[in-house]
């Protein structure tokens, strides 16, 4: 699930350098550039991308400027299987993948979000019904406090 990217490799005019042309700006008009993992530490998705480059063991930088991600490959490695990795950017399930158990599902859960989400009782203390004990803790205080707003109550 998820969309594959469109993946142009390009050869350099730098030995042991590759550019890759996609079909979709990751950085907008910035440049983001990685002399190593660690500099790649980060969730936007120049930085995931820079991330699983480094993780093959084949890069020694990454450079990415809208569309195009220019890579040194690591000495001794080849650039095998890097455009693919650029490819499966954004794919978030693959063949064979097995979907979480409920069970896991809830216990990734923070346990403050699990607490707020079995309140029996609003803001005020007054016992909830049953329709409002479907809507999240936040949701109802914040739509508590505009209905008091609205009503000219202090809140």
């Amino acid at each position: 699930m998820g969309q594959p990217v469109s993946v142009v490799q390009k050869p350099s005019a730098t030995p042991g350098r590759v550019r890759f042309e996609i079909n979709r700006s990751l950085t907008g008009q910035g440049h983001e550039r990685y002399a190593n993992i660690s500099a790649a530490n980060g969730v936007k998705p120049a930085d995931v991308l820079a991330q699983r480059l480094f993780a093959t063991g084949k890069v020694s930088a990454v450079h990415v400027y809208s569309n195009v991600i220019t890579v040194d490959v690591a000495d001794g490695a080849s650039n095998d299987g890097l455009a693919k990795v650029v490819q499966d950017l954004y794919q978030y399930w693959k063949p064979g993948m097995a979907p979480k158990s409920t069970e896991e599902l809830l216990a990734m859960v923070p346990k403050s979000a699990e607490s707020a989400a079995q309140s029996t009782t609003d803001a005020s203390g007054a016992p909830l019904s049953a329709a409002a004990s479907k809507i999240p803790a936040a949701l109802l205080a914040r739509s508590q406090a505009a209905l008091a707003k609205a009503q000219g109550k202090k809140v």
